[in-house]
């Protein structure tokens, strides 16, 4: 099996040798690299082209956010993994709307580090349980739309893919999705492919703004109802 290859993006050596300590002790990852900055980070993209990048969001000159679009445009296929200390609103949705498939806090248990590798590598998206909090808190305060408007919005799904939609929207992976609809996970895998083909969406980070959009799912307080 071959590992997963990572580029770890921070400014702080530090932050990146802890970080780099932590993965290396994982059998089927490997540490490509290193960048203190965002054009430094989109550099090593090109040249490496690691699966995952680890990026902060606070760096100086290009930030993390800005370097995660750069790269999406330039087209690697790298998926980029958010790490902050900060778990702000605007940094969430600024990086997950820039095409991030992750956001995670660097004050999280080390294995949820590996976790998050693993997960993005396979295809799923992760975000830690405090920043979904924060997302979901941030469209509660947005204004709602009506409901024959969601419900046109998403007239193109099947109930199925309503469904699978509204699992991605809670934060499930593939796996879960699989068991809790009794389907396997290549049926899974097709019917968010199928989602993300017909409204043009690059992951299931998009999607889940999708429904939240959408209105499929309601942010109500700290906790979510889904329609």
């Amino acid at each position: 099996m071959e590992s997963v290859r990572v580029l770890l993006v921070d400014d702080q050596q530090m932050i990146r040798t802890g970080f780099r300590l932590i993965l290396e002790c994982e059998p089927d990852i490997a540490v490509l690299g290193e960048a203190s900055d965002g054009d430094s980070a989109v550099e090593q993209v090109l040249a490496l082209r690691p699966d995952v990048v680890l990026m902060d969001v606070r760096m100086p000159g290009t930030d993390g956010v800005e370097a995660t679009r750069r790269i999406v445009e330039s087209g690697a296929e790298a998926q980029v993994v958010m790490l902050t200390t900060f778990d702000l609103d605007r940094h969430v949705l600024d990086a997950l709307r820039a095409g991030a498939v992750g956001f995670l806090l660097k004050d999280g248990p080390a294995q949820s580090l590996v976790e998050a590798v693993r997960m993005v590598a396979a295809g799923d998206a992760v975000l830690s349980p405090r920043v979904t909090r924060r997302l979901l808190d941030r469209f509660a305060r947005l204004p709602q739309p009506a409901v024959g408007a969601a419900s046109r919005r998403l007239e193109h799904l099947t109930a199925r893919e309503v469904d699978v939609l509204r699992a991605l929207s809670r934060g499930l992976s593939n796996e879960e999705i699989a068991q809790e609809l009794d389907v396997s996970k290549n049926t899974v895998r097709t019917h968010i492919a199928h989602i993300l083909e017909k409204y043009h969406l690059r992951d299931r980070v998009q999607a889940v703004i999708l429904a939240y959009d959408a209105g499929l799912v309601t942010p109500v307080g700290h906790a979510s109802t889904v329609r």
